[in-house]
């Protein structure tokens, strides 16, 4: 149980984390007035952070975020780092989720979306349509995981879609008001909070038997080459020189 302990240490400790450096940022605020604007908007973001030995192993994923979510990502990680030093943050921005809210012409609608719908979204504020090759390059998403992501927000009426001149490249268009998108995507009075639920979001945290295949080849190659160096060897000499390890 001592790897469930400290996972749920690291619960306790991010949340008394987060209040330390909401508390740095206010302090801050005080003393440079032009700094309280960037420190409402980093008092908005609240990170868990875990000890890696204990957990899970995580896999990474493609993801570009916008300039001004990672200079808030890099602004947290440099207090945690002034109160918790040596330690240094490693984000795994494709983990975690996102509140947002949209503003259109008629309404505005609040959704909680996993990171990786977010980004997407994001490229419509300057630019209203995209085709489906440049916005993969925006985000750092492969065109093929962009297709099936994008549908969330297809589903919800806030994006369009058509066929540019490349047949292959479908091109992705912001609405600009909600009422009539609601009512051809279904979706029907509640423009409250919208959980995106994502199954492949899921599939960030390796799966017990994929760690114990890669457990397993680091095995079989360290008795390999002991049997290329020694020979042959007794099982009982190995298992000990295994455990040594």
């Amino acid at each position: 149980m001592q790897k469930c302990e400290i996972m749920l240490n690291d619960l306790i400790d991010s949340k008394r984390t987060n209040t330390n450096i909401k508390t740095t940022i206010n302090k801050t605020s005080q003393i440079d007035p032009e700094s309280s604007e960037a420190g409402i908007s980093l008092g908005n973001l609240a990170a868990t952070i875990i000890s890696s030995n204990f957990w899970h192993p995580i896999q990474d994923e493609a993801l570009i975020i916008p300039d001004s979510v990672d200079q808030l990502l890099s602004d947290y990680a440099r207090r945690f780092h002034e109160i918790k030093t040596p330690r240094k943050l490693l984000w795994k921005k494709n983990l975690g989720t996102v509140k947002l809210e949209l503003q259109f012409e008629d309404k505005a609608m609040q959704f909680t979306v996993v990171p990786v719908h977010a980004p997407i979204i994001m490229q419509f504020q300057d630019q209203t349509s995209w085709t489906s090759k440049n916005l993969a390059a925006a985000t750092g998403i492969p065109v093929d995981v962009l297709n099936r992501r994008i549908s969330f927000w297809l589903s919800k009426g806030v994006l369009t879609e058509s066929v540019g001149t490349d047949p292959s490249h479908h091109v992705f268009t912001l609405v600009k008001a909600m009422i009539d998108a609601i009512k051809n995507s279904g979706n029907t009075g509640n423009c409250g909070e919208l959980l995106a639920g994502d199954e492949e979001a899921e599939r960030s945290v390796a799966s017990v038997e994929d760690q114990l295949c890669k457990e397993m080849t680091v095995f079989e190659k360290f008795i390999l080459g002991m049997l290329t160096n020694f020979g042959s060897m007794a099982l009982d000499r190995i298992h000990n020189t295994l455990k040594g390890r």
